[in-house]
This record gives structure tokens, sequence and C-alpha cells, in this order.
């Protein structure tokens, strides 16, 4: 399977999620625990400071290398990973929009999301195809020796990936917050 099928995979797991969160209601709400650590977050990143450009670069970082790193295990984590964002941008962009016009999720997402979202995809993708191939190799011994080129095919999509987190940092930092005001 090519990586375009990956691609097409990761597009259609987050696809998922986010169709789910715009249909799911929002009395259920998003649990207090989790309210309180987007309070405390925001009390932490700081529009303008490079300091929360660094913190967002490095959260974005560490989740797309956990996901690549724990893909092995069923391919749990980048399949989670997809739905969850996009149950979350689905739900949070209802609730938004309940309050604010349809371009302030726009301004929110959109100067960011350029980047980040094709960064999650990419990322993401890239997790699901080692991950199978990881599984695939345990099974079948002739895919043994497709593991190595694979894993080295595979990173170097998710250094694209990261590299496109770092733009989608800074534009969250310094951009985004000159759009919401």
């Amino acid at each position: 399977m090519g990586f375009k099928w990956w691609i097409s995979l990761a597009i259609a797991l987050f696809g998922v999620g986010l169709v789910i969160g715009l249909v799911t209601p929002t009395e259920l709400g998003l649990p207090y625990e989790y309210m309180a650590g987007l309070e405390e977050l925001g009390r932490i990143l700081v529009p303008f400071s490079p300091v929360t450009a660094i913190i967002i670069f490095i959260k974005n970082v560490s989740v797309m290398l956990i996901s690549f790193v724990f893909s092995p295990l069923l391919c749990l984590v980048p399949i989670l990973t997809l739905a969850v964002n996009g149950w979350l941008m689905g739900f949070i962009s209802v609730v938004v929009v309940q309050e604010e016009p349809v371009g302030y999720i726009l301004a929110g997402l959109l100067p960011h999301g350029i980047f980040e979202l094709p960064a999650l995809i990419i990322a993401q993708a890239a997790a699901l195809s080692f991950g199978v191939m990881v599984i695939l190799a345990l099974f079948k011994r002739e895919k043994r020796s497709l593991l190595l080129p694979h894993l080295h095919r595979n990173l170097r999509y998710l250094v694209i990936a990261c590299a496109l987190l770092l733009p989608a940092a800074i534009i969250e930092t310094y951009g985004t917050p000159l759009l919401l005001d």
C-alpha cells in the first residue's frame, strides 16, 4: 500500500471524529477536569510569548512521536489521536459558534491549521503505516526484511510533519491572537 492510501485513511479517521464532534449534543459538555485543564493551560500559554510558541511546538511534536512509537500496539494510538482530535475540533466548533460567528472559528483555526492539520495527517499516516508493518513483520517472516526500509521512509514523513508544526506554533502564538481580538 502506498503512502497516499495511509493519508486517505488518516483523513477518513479524522473526518469520522469531526462528524461525530459536530453531531454530539453540546449539552453533554466537556468533563470538568478537561475544562479546568484548559483554563490552566490558558493562564500558562500567553499570546505573543516565545515560551508559548516553544511549549505548543514541543507538545505537538511529543504527540506525534508518542503516536509513532506506540503505533505497533494495534495502531490504537494513531487511530485515537486522529478521531479524538477530529471530535474535539467539531465539538468545540459547535460550542463556540453558539456564542460567536463562524468567522471567529475560522480565524481561530485556519491560520495555524493550514500547517498543523496536514502535519497531524502526515504524522498519523506514517504511524499507521509503520504500526501495520511491525504487526505484519511479527507474523510473516518475509515482511521482516522490509521493516527497516519502511521505518526509514515513515521517519522521513514524520520529520516533515514535525517541521510543519514549527510555523503552526509561531502562527498560533503570534497571528491567531491578533485575529481573535
